[in-house]
């Protein structure tokens, strides 16, 4: 007695592939173009850091200073420093690509990558407390 038939594998093998040059796709379109990061602090933009400019500095949030960020000349962005009890955020590392986030939580942080040409059609990450 098969566990499986061969009919059930070819559909299995067909959905694997479609799935997966679904996400290439995704991942390809996303790619392209210059990003930037936008900072949000309880769900209301606070700043929007330019990631294309390849210079490195530091510089904290006004509405938390415990919070330090970083912008690498690579293009990258993370959270270097934070007074949170789990350092998930600092753990989280660099990010650079659309669609790619670092949140900290305990502070009301989020940190999104977002394409510099943004159409109203985008998802949006941020979408309510």
């Amino acid at each position: 007695m098969k566990f499986f038939k061969r009919t059930d594998i070819i559909i299995i093998a067909c959905i694997l592939i479609v799935s997966g040059a679904l996400m290439g796709i995704y991942r390809f379109n996303m790619s392209e173009g210059d990003v930037k990061a936008e900072l949000y602090y309880y769900n209301d933009l606070i700043n929007t850091v330019d990631l294309s400019q390849g210079q490195e500095r530091k510089f904290t949030i006004p509405q938390n200073e415990n919070i330090l960020l970083q912008v690498y000349e690579d293009g990258t962005i993370a959270f270097i420093e934070s007074d949170c009890p789990d350092k998930v955020c600092i753990q989280t590392g660099r990010i650079s690509k659309p669609g790619e986030f670092a949140a900290c939580l305990p502070n009301g942080v989020i940190m999104k990558i977002v394409p510099k040409e943004r159409d109203e059609k985008d998802v949006d990450l941020v979408i309510g407390q």
